[in-house]
């Protein structure tokens, strides 16, 4: 007999305990943060530099690095990817609740 899994999934576990938005919020900023510091990385891009490219300062784009900061603004977060090189494309996916 195969094993079945028991109880709820990890999604309707942070449903219940009210937390699913906050850790949500948190994980897509660090994807975020991560992407970004790769892609300097890999371009060789100095902090500096990227934020004279964002015609921003070196703190704001600390703030837009760290992964713990999940504030971050829609044009700050284009600047970024437009000094990268890049394009922003944000897809919002709405899921049919269950009525």
């Amino acid at each position: 007999m195969a094993k079945r899994n028991i109880g709820s999934d990890f999604d309707e576990f942070l449903v219940e305990e009210g937390l699913l938005e906050e850790a949500t919020a948190v994980a897509v900023k660090r994807f975020i943060a991560f992407q970004l510091a790769e892609k300097m990385s890999e371009t060789n891009l100095s902090k500096a530099e990227m934020a004279r490219r964002m015609e921003t300062s070196r703190s704001a784009l600390d703030r837009l690095l760290d992964p713990d900061n999940s504030s971050v603004t829609l044009q700050t977060l284009q600047s970024a990817v437009q000094a990268l090189g890049g394009r922003l494309k944000i897809e919002l996916d709405f899921q049919k609740s269950a009525a």
